[in-house]
């Protein structure tokens, strides 16, 4: 009686699967940069001053305290769609005015509230934060925050 699986059946089956998997693996893997590169989320380039309004962010530690799309701390309010509730997502000039009236008046000192803290950032950082946070409105959150306060 013969066996069904030799030696050399059980290396080309190893070998050939392996080629095969290897083969869609790779496929998959172009297939996904295309997606992704085709089909971006933002709904706004990003320029240098979303680049330095990032940066700031970060220098900051913002995401301590505040969540840009779910992701950070719970400690202060949702800040992805902060634009949009501010009424301004499509006037910068009127997204920076907004920020920088609410940053110079913090903290508020209103009792029993939370504080926050003041922050020495220049004009043109303040431009490029309300740029970044232009940026993340207009990003494409299917949906999210699931209400308009965040």
């Amino acid at each position: 009686m013969s066996e069904i699986l030799t030696k050399s059946r059980a290396r080309n089956v190893f070998y050939g699967g392996s080629i095969f998997f290897v083969v869609v693996f790779v496929a998959l893997t172009v297939q996904s940069h295309r997606y992704i590169v085709n089909t971006s989320t933002a709904g706004m380039p990003i320029t240098e001053a979303v680049k330095l309004g990032k940066h700031v962010w970060e220098r900051h530690s913002c995401i301590n305290c505040h969540t840009l799309h779910g992701e950070g701390a719970y400690f202060a309010p949702e800040l992805g769609n902060v634009m949009t509730r501010w009424g301004v997502t499509d006037d910068p000039q009127g997204a920076y005015e907004m920020l920088d009236g609410w940053m110079a008046a913090q903290p508020s000192g209103i009792e029993g509230r939370r504080q926050m803290p003041h922050f020495e950032i220049t004009e043109e950082e303040m431009k490029a934060l309300a740029e970044f946070l232009r940026w993340a409105d207009h990003t494409d959150t299917q949906s999210w925050p699931p209400t308009d306060a965040g």
